[in-house]
């Protein structure tokens, strides 16, 4: 596979609010990326969480599934997964998925300026395994249920307005959805082995209750060209949408998605892939393949949820593998960030920055056990690249 170039960028002007005002910077990437040395050094020992974290890095436990959340008196949802962090003032908020069903829903804990838990709350109740989602640049998290025929459901963080069910964005099984504040649209990725990949834009930007749902149209090659073509009847009955326009392109299990610059990153867990959108362009390619590692073992495999920094890092989460989540960098090297010891039948999700950058929440889904009674939540703490 030839290493191809593309751009990984500055998040600018209005699209600064859907990730909670973090810049991104721009730098000419090659891809797929290949393993290298990482920017924060190699990881040390397990600290006393069971975490391997490069030298200056610490964690804590936030919240344990069935157990009060320290400070408060609510009690943490099971099998944590998906999750985005919101401003909240001096402080801000950590909302994270339940991918159970039925009950799934969503939960939110709110910080102090310092990331003293302050608070905590249901905002999402009576749904399906609710798995990923994705934040919206109007502070709302959009959680997405895993399931056929599946719904997003638009929730508060903050619990004071009552969650939304978004019909007009498809019935499908979702996963991870990404607001893309130029085009004024939102993309979905499908968790099926023959899934799509769409975009859903809204009549009204900032309302989601009614607009067009569309898939990606492409060759069947690693990179290429793509267009959008409309889904003619977004509730997928009686005809899933996936099969209702003819040269949808297939993805194999889609999961993560991540807008920044012009660019949308989604991964694909069937075939531990990461793609890239150059939206600007028309134009996709790889930026991550397992099987396309040269010479050393892949150190990302079971490619899962993906979020992005103010340096212009990726960082991907493992369902599995090795339960590490991964960096992939501007300077196009892949490689742990940090691993989770004793936990592996479990997998890492809903991996989100605090809006000052500074702290990096992600879960654990089902422990030590790898019952999904068994979640914990974690807060990392250190000198991330700004």
């Amino acid at each position: 596979m030839e290493r191809r170039t593309f751009l990984r960028g500055a998040v600018i002007g209005t699209s600064a609010a859907a990730f909670g005002g973090t810049l991104m910077r721009g730098a000419a990437y090659a891809a797929p990326a290949q393993p290298g040395p990482g920017p924060y050094g190699a990881l040390g020992a397990a600290d006393a969480n069971g975490i391997h974290l490069p030298g200056g890095f610490s964690s804590r436990v936030i919240a344990r599934s069935g157990q009060t959340v320290p400070g408060t008196s609510y009690t943490w949802h099971s099998a944590p997964d998906g999750g985005a962090c919101f401003a909240d003032g001096t402080g801000w908020i950590y909302v994270s998925n339940s991918e159970i069903n039925p009950g799934g829903g969503a939960s939110a804990v709110s910080f102090s300026a310092a990331g003293t838990v302050t608070g905590a709350r249901r905002i999402l109740s009576g749904t399906r395994q609710n798995c990923a989602g994705g934040r919206t640049p109007w502070n709302t998290w959009l959680s997405c249920e895993e399931v056929s025929l599946g719904y997003v459901h638009e929730t508060d963080p903050w619990g004071v307005q009552p969650a939304r069910r978004r019909d007009a964005m498809g019935r499908f099984k979702h996963e991870a959805a990404a607001a893309d504040p130029v085009r004024r649209t939102v993309y979905l990725t499908e968790d099926e082995t023959d899934g799509c990949f769409y975009r859903f834009t809204p009549d009204t930007w900032g309302d989601l209750s009614s607009g067009t749902l569309q898939v990606l149209k492409a060759g069947s090659a690693t990179s290429g060209s793509f267009s959008w073509a409309t889904v003619p009847d977004p509730d997928g009955s009686p005809t899933v949408t996936r099969n209702q326009v003819s040269g949808a392109k297939r993805f194999n299990g889609g999961e993560g998605c991540h807008y920044a610059n012009d660019t949308v990153w989604f991964t694909t867990k069937g075939d531990n892939r990461v793609w890239q959108l150059d939206l600007a362009a028309g134009t996709y390619q790889l930026a991550y393949d397992d099987s396309l590692v040269v010479g050393t073992d892949a150190p990302l495999t079971g490619v899962d949820n993906i979020t992005g920094t103010s340096s212009g890092d990726l960082f991907v989460a493992e369902d599995g593998g090795t339960m590490e989540i991964c960096v992939i960098t501007p300077d196009d090297v892949v490689a742990p960030f940090l691993r989770i010891s004793g936990q592996s039948a479990s997998e890492i999700t809903g991996p989100a920055f605090s809006p000052d950058g500074r702290r990096l929440y992600f879960s654990s889904q089902r422990g030590t056990s790898g019952s999904s009674s068994a979640g914990i939540t974690y807060e990392v703490t250190g000198p991330f690249r700004t």
